[in-house]
């Protein structure tokens, strides 16, 4: 089974306004809720793979009720951390061909909140055989919190896939004990460096060659129609993708570190990793529903995905 982690999860709300009025009465026909979060996009995605999924983060309150009533009901197994606060909303008004997003900060956690959770990740350690950590800290826990569950994953045998960024990922790869999977993207790469990093092969192998990033397993460096830049070991490789139509592209980082999971849970080659990663990816942002892929088109876009070795 594979345990995603969601420590910020939130409602995602989404408002289709055809004509958006500022400072006036804006009426909205068809609302849509989601269980919403980096994690819970990577658990849905799991999950319609076929594959054994547990989700686990944070929660409180109503809002954190209807996650928990959202997921039972999808029928994906979940065991959080409640909370005497509320979980947050997160709302997107669409308008204008434009997506303006107002997004809540959530709980701000204590330190009992966090030596509460990090005990609950440590009992459920024993009952799956991957993990993966995806989005933001919430305000309260130390920048140093994945860095910890890195290492209480690996302390286990386990190994932890991380899709973060800032200070979190900062300080997850400044650790001795690494992550065996990260997914930056280029803009990533260049704040971690503090140096340009652009989109050519000699720019990003030299980038992944940086000491930060000795000791990971699998670094995906995402590209978005561009495909991806893979380093494994010592290995580079560039995966291109075909032309697709997007429907929405929001959530297909998440799709991607979902493909990305299932295979190397299955302990697949190289090829396959990333032409699993890549297929799930483009699946989502042929969807409408964020976190969501059709599974009946995925031997037919796995097959369209170039996985290229490069001898650098």
């Amino acid at each position: 089974m594979i345990l995603t982690v969601t420590m910020n999860p939130s409602v995602d709300i989404s408002y289709p306004i055809p004509h958006f009025k500022l400072d006036d009465v804006n009426r909205v026909e068809a609302a849509s809720k989601t269980a919403g979060g980096k994690g819970l996009n990577v658990t849905r995605v799991i999950k319609q793979l076929g594959e054994g999924v547990l989700a686990t983060g944070v929660l409180g309150g109503m809002i954190g009720e209807y996650i928990v009533q959202e997921l039972t009901k999808n029928e994906i197994e979940n065991n959080f951390l409640k909370i005497n606060q509320e979980s947050r909303n997160c709302i997107a008004i669409l308008h204008d061909g434009k997506q303006t997003e107002i997004l809540e900060a959530g709980p701000t956690l204590t330190n009992e909140d966090g030596s509460a959770f990090l005990a609950k990740y440590e009992t459920l350690l024993s009952s799956v055989s991957l993990v993966t950590i995806s989005g933001s800290l919430p305000k309260g826990l130390p920048s140093t919190f994945y860095r910890q569950m890195v290492e209480m994953g690996r302390d286990k045998g386990i190994p932890v896939i991380v899709d973060t960024s800032g200070e979190s990922l900062r300080q997850v790869l400044l650790h001795n004990v690494k992550p065996f999977a990260i997914k930056p993207n280029i803009t990533e790469l260049t704040q971690l460096l503090g140096r340009e990093v652009e989109q050519s092969i000699s720019s990003l192998s030299q980038a992944l060659e940086d000491d930060m990033f000795q000791g990971i397993e699998w670094i995906v460096v995402s590209m978005g129609g561009a495909g991806a830049f893979v380093k494994h070991g010592s290995d580079f490789y560039r995966v291109t993708i075909p032309p697709i139509d997007v429907v929405n592209p929001v959530g297909s980082g998440d799709a991607t570190v979902a493909g990305l999971a299932v295979a190397l849970k299955h302990k697949q080659p190289a090829l396959v990793v990333l032409k699993t990663a890549m297929t799930t990816g483009m699946l989502n942002t042929m969807e409408a529903a964020t976190g969501h892929i059709n599974t009946a088109n995925f031997s037919q876009f796995f097959e369209l995905v170039q996985v290229e070795k490069i001898d650098y």
